[in-house]
């Protein structure tokens, strides 16, 4: 199977200047291109999680006979919600695509988590998630990329904590999945997602951005799951911002720990 793995960088987006790093902003057309900076903290971090190195070569074909993919409604199927596993994340996957699926979506979820920060919580995520004989080449790219120097200059402690007083935000939601290539055990399953990456707090002076991405994994049916064997990610599809008012620190702190996150199954 050939595999297409375009590793982008994840751009987010910054409010133009106010006494609140988070209040005031109006996110329209105009603004929102002149405020448009690239983070270099937040892309290396972006990159270093979720854009691994070997990778395949050439373009997928087209899923469903070389044609242009057919969207597929994320509708009820009758069937149970898959149970967590280790991790504390999804697992027991139907041996199918829509299984497939499923488990990119929720591993995408995974992958853009806070968690991801301690090496504990991280090297637990991967071992649930990666394909056995992935797993010790993961854990050694992600701990010389998650370093307590990296996590200082995103604004965290040395150890992947948020400093008192600020809430640290790494969520990805999955908007949709794409199977573009299958096999009887192995899958390639693209993930749009929107990303929320930032501190949220007064003192904050990284704010909680918002971005778009689409990534792209390999899995591969091992042990009675899908599990990730290759991981790449590009920016967008993206669209317009509206026109709503940027919260303030504080209605985004208190959002970020009212509102839990979800787990995904199809």
């Amino acid at each position: 199977m050939s595999l297409g793995d375009d590793t982008g960088r994840t751009r987010t987006r910054l409010p133009e200047a106010s006494g609140d790093p988070y209040g005031g902003a109006r996110r329209n057309g105009r603004s929102s291109s002149r405020s448009l900076v690239t983070v270099v903290g937040v892309v290396v971090l972006l990159i270093a999680a979720i854009a691994f190195a070997n990778r395949g070569g050439g373009d997928s074909d087209a899923e469903e006979g070389g044609g242009s993919p057919k969207a597929a409604a994320t509708a009820p199927t009758g069937e149970k919600p898959v149970p967590a596993g280790a991790a504390g994340i999804p697992a027991g996957f139907a041996h199918d695509r829509q299984g497939a699926e499923s488990a990119a979506a929720n591993y995408a979820v995974a992958l853009g988590s806070a968690e991801m920060f301690t090496k504990a919580r991280r090297d637990a995520i991967l071992q649930s998630i990666i394909v056995p004989a992935r797993i010790a080449d993961f854990e050694a790219r992600l701990d010389k990329a998650y370093t307590p120097e990296f996590n200082k200059n995103v604004g965290l402690n040395g150890d992947g904590t948020a400093p008192e007083g600020l809430t640290f935000v790494s969520r990805t939601t999955p908007i949709g999945t794409k199977v573009t290539e299958s096999s009887s055990d192995t899958a390639t399953v693209e993930v749009w997602c929107s990303g929320l990456l930032g501190l949220a707090g007064e003192s904050s002076t990284s704010p909680v951005t918002n971005s778009w991405f689409t990534i792209t994994m390999l899995l591969e049916w091992t042990d009675d799951d899908w599990k990730i064997v290759t991981h790449s990610q590009k920016d967008g599809p993206t669209p317009v911002p509206g026109d709503e008012r940027a919260s303030n620190a504080d209605e985004m702190a208190k959002a970020v720990q009212e509102y839990g996150g979800f787990t995904y199954a199809r």
